[in-house]
């Protein structure tokens, strides 16, 4: 699979050129002189914010307190470091782009057959929100784990969605990143029209903007280790008064993804949200289960106002239980600039369904085609098992898709002016749709009534497909209550809660196949290895 590069993920930081893969190399060769106890925040300010004792008590003292020990941060650089060669290290194959076929982001399409659509793409694709697993968080609550490497892709797919939700909610509808063009590598290249200097394919060259037109402009390059060009001379696009508004709003939603308990978006709240469904910190997470994990997110923070998430149930989204969700009268908050209409709440619609058996069905790919692009949609969290991705895109017959299996360091968003580099990917990645898993959870955004009413006739119509009679989801008037439906179905705690054709199907937790337990066998094999590794060195 092509997924995210290292060189995604290599920043400027302060004063100098900060690579990711090298910090992990200087942390593994640290060696402690006493035994001691460990510090979940990583030194990044989390551990001394919640107090925690780094004194001179042993190692058995630390495991006593819950706390991680040696054993614990060895098995956690080995996962990471295993996880990075094994979805990181794609640096030498470069997804293309067809020329002469549209490639959609988020409702919008991109013709890549002149300079100017090039960079509008990787522009839009730039400035959508890039949530990774990251290590040395502070603890989860009753666990020792200060990662979610390994378990935690699915909920970093859903942070994405959310995230998406929250930038159209918050920021107008065509907001950019004004520090996207800083990016600049060579993982993404399209198929563009040749000239006698260009044999074919060519790097995607870095964002540069005259004041005056959407024509990019050249600058020097500096090669960064891994591939990856940062522009150091060129000209940042001119600040317009739109962006002094947007950038504060935009870094806030950033922090609410953040790695700490308060965080009321990450990952500790979410996994504290997610015990109710028999969730726990290690657990893999379905896309089902991280819908109403979102819903729960939403309705229990007092951060962001005039916002309602509805899960639908059945592959049935019933309208009139979204009218009386949204249908409210709210005073206008500040960190809500535009309003949403008199007495309406915005809403996000998550759609929790399954495309088929054990694989796509093909019939549907026309359908998740038509619905990616769709402005009111902000993606789909699915992937395949143990594997969650987001799509956000689609051109031909390839989904566009952000993956969050690049483990990077925690970020200390309590900071003033923390970096933001880390948050946005600049490698676009593709894969077929054959590949798609058939579990998924769809979301879509609408801003007031008019859009919500808008949302059902478009949805419907991208909906509708002679290859297949069934629809993967339908609208009804009514409530659910209408139909004998009371409640949600993560008011079963102790059952997997991902959609399947046909009549509700439960699986008693623990009873899950062999499969899903353990995703392929050169996981098992470094398992194994692991455990090897960590019994030498007690």
């Amino acid at each position: 699979m092509n997924s995210v590069s290292p060189s995604a993920v290599q920043y400027v930081g302060g004063v100098g050129v900060v690579c990711q893969d090298d910090t992990l190399q200087r942390e593994e060769t640290k060696r402690p002189q006493q035994p001691q106890l460990v510090d979940p925040g990583g030194g990044s300010g989390f551990g001394k914010r919640q107090g925690t004792d780094v004194g001179g008590g042993g190692t058995r003292d630390a495991t006593t307190a819950g706390e991680p020990d040696e054993v614990d941060k060895l098995k956690t650089k080995l996962m990471s470091a295993w996880n990075n060669v094994k979805y990181g290290w794609s640096v030498k194959s470069k997804t293309t782009f067809n020329k002469s076929s549209p490639v959609t982001v988020m409702g919008h399409s991109y013709l890549l057959n002149s300079e100017d659509e090039v960079e509008w793409f990787r522009r839009a694709f730039v400035s959508r929100l890039w949530l990774t697993y990251r290590r040395e968080f502070p603890q989860l609550e009753g666990s020792t784990l200060t990662t979610d490497c390994g378990w935690g892709c699915m909920l970093r797919s859903g942070q994405m969605l959310l995230a998406q939700g929250l930038l159209l909610h918050l920021l107008p509808r065509d907001w950019s990143w004004p520090d996207a063009q800083q990016f600049a590598d060579v993982d993404f290249e399209a198929l563009r029209p040749r000239s006698p200097s260009r044999a074919g394919g060519v790097p995607i060259p870095s964002f540069g903007y005259s004041s005056s037109s959407r024509t990019p402009t050249t600058s020097q390059k500096t090669s960064m280790p891994g591939g990856t060009a940062l522009n150091h001379t060129q000209k940042k696009r001119p600040e317009s008064g739109r962006d002094r508004q947007a950038e504060p709003l935009h870094r806030r939603v950033v922090a609410w993804f953040g790695d700490e308990p308060p965080a009321p978006f990450g990952v500790h709240q979410l996994v504290e949200l997610g015990k109710s469904s028999g969730k726990k910190a290690g657990d893999w997470y379905g896309p089902s289960v991280v819908a109403h994990i979102l819903r729960k997110a939403v309705a229990k923070t007092s951060e962001v106002h005039n916002l309602a998430v509805y899960v639908a149930q059945d592959c049935t989204v019933y309208k009139k239980d979204v009218v009386h969700l949204c249908d409210q009268s709210l005073n206008q908050s500040i960190s809500d600039p535009e309003p949403s209409g008199p007495g309406w709440k915005s809403v996000i619609i998550l759609v929790p369904v399954r495309l088929g058996g054990d694989s796509l069905n093909p019939s549907y790919i026309k359908c998740v085609r038509n619905i990616l692009r769709l402005e009111c949609c902000i993606g789909i969290i699915g992937g395949k098992p143990k594997h969650s991705l987001f799509f956000i895109g689609c051109q031909d017959e390839q989904l566009l898709y952000l993956d969050p299996h690049y483990c990077q360091g925690v970020v200390d968003v309590t900071q003033d002016n923390f970096p933001l580099e880390s948050f946005h990917c600049s490698s676009p990645r593709k894969m077929p749709f054959s590949r798609m898993d058939p579990s998924c959870t769809i979301g879509f955004y609408a801003k007031n009534k008019k859009d919500f009413e808008s949302l059902c006739s478009a949805v419907c119509v991208a909906l509708s497909s002679p290859e297949e009679k069934y629809p993967i989801f339908t609208f009804v008037e009514g409530q659910a209550q209408d139909y004998g439906l009371v409640g949600h179905s993560s008011s079963y705690p102790h059952y997997d809660t991902s959609p399947t054709p046909g009549p509700a199907h439960m699986l008693p937790q623990g009873k899950l196949s062999r499969s899903n337990n353990i995703g392929s066998s050169d996981d098992f094999v470094f398992l194994v290895l692991i455990m090897f590794l960590t019994r030498w060195c007690c």
